[in-house]
């Protein structure tokens, strides 16, 4: 995972500041998230996309509820689109959008080449990265949702959260331009923290 460019322009530079300065996410103090996700993960084993869509739709209606937010629309499509063109570069594969003048949450539930169901980590992950978009404008009150690294840090701690596992620290490694990817090596490294 890479962070988008911080704006070139000085009047936007702040507000981006913020963003990624923003790397924590409270989340319910109890399991009400979960049992949405492993219906998430039961329709993906059973490649039932009519349930996987209602699991996805009560997760988001219970997330949103949460957070107090307008609940977005989900739409669960099959196999994953190989080229998209985004923010002025091409993507290989695209996992899950986020329709900020519709607030539609779009995920896939297929791989792109081989056409299998996508993992259940990576499904959930999806659609947690596509609702901290919705947060970031209905919440925050954003004017837009880059990808810095407090987005992907607060989309990290939603999801391990939902899934039940240890929140993980993320390490980051800068890039050129501004931009900067996360350090899986040392972020697999670092033991978990147990404290939630």
């Amino acid at each position: 995972m890479t962070t988008d460019r911080p704006p070139r322009r000085k009047t936007f530079l702040p507000e981006f500041e913020k963003r990624d300065a923003l790397r924590t996410l409270a989340v319910p103090k109890d399991d009400r998230l979960k049992n949405p996700a492993a219906g998430i993960e039961h329709a993906l084993a059973s490649e039932d996309s009519k349930a996987l869509r209602l699991a996805s739709a009560e997760f988001l209606a219970i997330a949103a509820n949460f957070y107090y937010v307008s609940v977005p629309d989900i739409r669960v499509r099959s196999a994953r689109p190989i080229r998209v063109w985004e923010s002025g570069r091409v993507q290989s594969e695209l996992f899950g959008d986020y329709n900020i003048e519709t607030a539609v949450i779009r995920v896939w539930m297929r791989t792109a080449v081989q056409k299998r169901p996508t993992s259940y980590g990576t499904f959930l992950s999806t659609l947690c990265h596509e609702f901290c978009h919705h947060l970031d404008l209905k919440q925050y009150g954003f004017h837009g949702s880059p990808h810095t690294r407090g987005f992907y840090e607060r989309s990290a701690v939603l999801y391990q959260h939902a899934r039940g596992t240890p929140k993980k620290k993320l390490f980051w490694l800068p890039m050129a331009g501004g931009c900067w990817r996360i350090d899986w090596v040392r972020t697999r490294r670092e033991p978990p923290d147990t404290k939630r």
